[in-house]
């Protein structure tokens, strides 16, 4: 990508929200990294540590606000895992990505030639500054259109989690009973960056292997086999030679083959 002017990389990133800064000095800064700022000393510019420390605080009020909205009967402590499995490095430097937010971004030459665009822990960084500025400059409205907009697929993966049923439990109890033996997991593959892996897991009855899944974390890719062996359970039969996986919610077109 060519280089871009500072108007046109908040530019950019206003088209890429969806929105508009009403002090694009401070996109910028949320856009700027120390390494950058290092090497254009007396500039006047300033890197974006302050507004990533701001924008931590931010989004976790924003992304608390929409689950205790989801979560009415929820209590705090219940909460407050739901939130840390949005508000993480994981899952701040997905949405990054995908805004293309790397290509934004102010860096100094060493981090440009170390991959820094595609570091997890920088693009995080950055996204929070963003909806730092955003906040700075408009107030918690726009943040929460904001969250609204690119965190929904993340507040629909927590409440999709919430509303499936403890399968491993579930499978434990029916295979005591049934079949008086107990479930194993076992990871078939690790597909995928570090970033965003893809786990495929088999269960495992006795000799016979009951279902295999895939999921982005090995925790979610064991519940849905559980599922998927309950099933075959429920229906008094085993499942053939050859076990497709099944993906877990959320992982359709790009589940491996």
């Amino acid at each position: 990508m060519a280089t871009l002017q500072p108007s046109e990389r908040v530019k950019a990133l206003e088209e890429r929200l969806g929105t508009t800064f009403t002090r694009p000095e401070l996109a910028l800064t949320a856009l700027t990294h120390k390494s950058w700022i290092n090497e254009h000393r007396g500039e006047g510019f300033q890197d974006n540590e302050r507004l990533e420390f701001l924008g931590d605080a931010v989004l976790n009020l924003a992304v608390g606000h929409r689950l205790m909205e989801r979560f009415p009967q929820m209590k705090e402590g219940e909460l407050t895992p739901l939130r840390a499995r949005i508000v993480n490095e994981e899952g701040l430097s997905r949405i990054a990505r995908r805004l293309g937010l790397g290509e934004l971004l102010q860096l100094g030459r060493g981090e440009e030639l170390s991959g820094g665009r595609e570091k997890s822990s920088l693009l995080a960084n950055a996204l929070e500054a963003v909806f730092a500025a955003m906040y700075l400059g408009s107030g918690l409205e726009p943040v929460m259109a904001l969250v609204d907009r690119h965190f929904s697929e993340a507040l629909e993966g927590v409440a999709q989690a919430l509303g499936r049923q403890d399968y491993k439990t579930k499978l434990q109890e029916a295979a005591q009973e049934r079949l008086k033996l107990t479930p194993r997991y076992q990871i078939v593959s690790e597909t995928g960056p570090d970033h965003e892996k893809i786990f495929e897991v088999e269960v495992v009855l006795g000799p016979d292997v009951y279902a295999r899944a895939t999921g982005r974390s090995k925790k979610d890719a064991e519940q849905t086999a559980a599922h998927a062996a309950l099933e075959w359970l429920d229906r008094g039969e085993k499942p053939g030679q050859g076990v497709a996986p099944v993906p877990a919610p959320g992982l359709k077109d790009d589940t491996p083959a």
